[in-house]
């Protein structure tokens, strides 16, 4: 990179390298943006780093302190995201579908997909009549009070979700290990509109909670690749202390940012435990 974007970049204090936030935060984009642009070559780290000019330890702190994911870890979630795509808009097989995303065993793939995401590559390319039927289900849905426990041991956590634009239909919200929405959520639950929310028994811990949104006829394509729905995360970490209930978070629904993590968890697989724990009376904690 010129000399002096690097120059606007860095000042030295007593020695010590300070970096201007705002131009820190242009840089994240701009790289968010070339991995999206160029997921499909080899991007190791080295190759990232270099495109805005930081060493690979600095460029990983910074990725990190915005992102609260390692910049690798970041690109195999936009592959994965991409895998999601071509199982449902392509012809081709799991196997080249792996192979398209820079994934040489399928073995690692498969697994990788099924933690990720939920279920198998085969699964998920075979739900989108489901995911139909799971919204229906919820929009005929009276009462969506679920199992309670009876002596919670641990926490509760409340809040209030809102949004910046009118939104009518179910709202999917999850406390995550990670500040992206992938695998089931320790703690998850769905509401049939704008307002308060719970998580009873939540054991303490440290969680990032994160949402997004289904509106009511929304097809399975739009359901099952999620790209374009309101969605919120908290920035912070959400700690819960044992005794004692943590503060009530309140989020607001916006647009989907720049960056903003890529939603991996397949949202009919929680819309259907969701059910399964309203209809039946089950106590899952998902």
């Amino acid at each position: 990179m010129e000399e002096p974007r690097r120059q606007n970049r860095l000042a030295l204090d007593h020695g010590r390298t300070v970096y201007n936030v705002t131009t820190t935060t242009t840089e994240i984009d701009e790289i968010i943006a070339y991995i999206h642009q160029h997921i499909y070559d080899p991007l190791p780290l080295a190759r990232l780093a270099s495109h805005v000019s930081y060493s690979p330890y600095h460029f990983t702190r910074l990725f990190k302190e915005r992102m609260g994911i390692s910049p690798m870890y970041y690109v195999s979630s936009i592959r994965l995201q991409k895998a999601k795509d071509l199982l449902l808009q392509t012809n081709l097989s799991v196997r080249d579908i792996s192979l398209e995303i820079g994934q040489q065993s399928l073995g690692t793939f498969t697994t990788r997909f099924t933690e990720r995401v939920g279920m198998t590559p085969a699964q998920f390319r075979n739900t989108a009549h489901d995911a139909s039927k799971h919204l229906q289900s919820l929009e005929q849905l009276r009462d969506w009070h679920t199992p309670y426990f009876c002596n919670p041991r641990h926490p509760t956590l409340r809040g209030t979700i809102s949004s910046e634009h009118p939104f009518s239909g179910v709202v999917l919200i999850g406390l995550f290990p990670k500040p992206i929405p992938e695998g089931f959520p320790l703690h998850g639950t769905l509401i049939g509109s704008l307002g308060e929310f719970e998580f009873p028994n939540v054991e303490p811990g440290i969680y990032y909670l994160l949402a997004t949104t289904i509106s009511w006829g929304t097809g399975a394509i739009d359901m099952l690749l999620p790209q374009s729905t309101l969605r919120t995360r908290s920035r912070e970490a959400v700690v819960v202390s044992p005794g004692t209930d943590p503060a009530p978070l309140n989020v607001t629904l916006h647009p989907p940012a720049l960056d903003d993590p890529p939603i991996l968890i397949s949202l009919p697989v929680l819309m259907n435990h969701f059910l399964a724990r309203v209809q039946n009376r089950e106590e899952y904690r998902v």
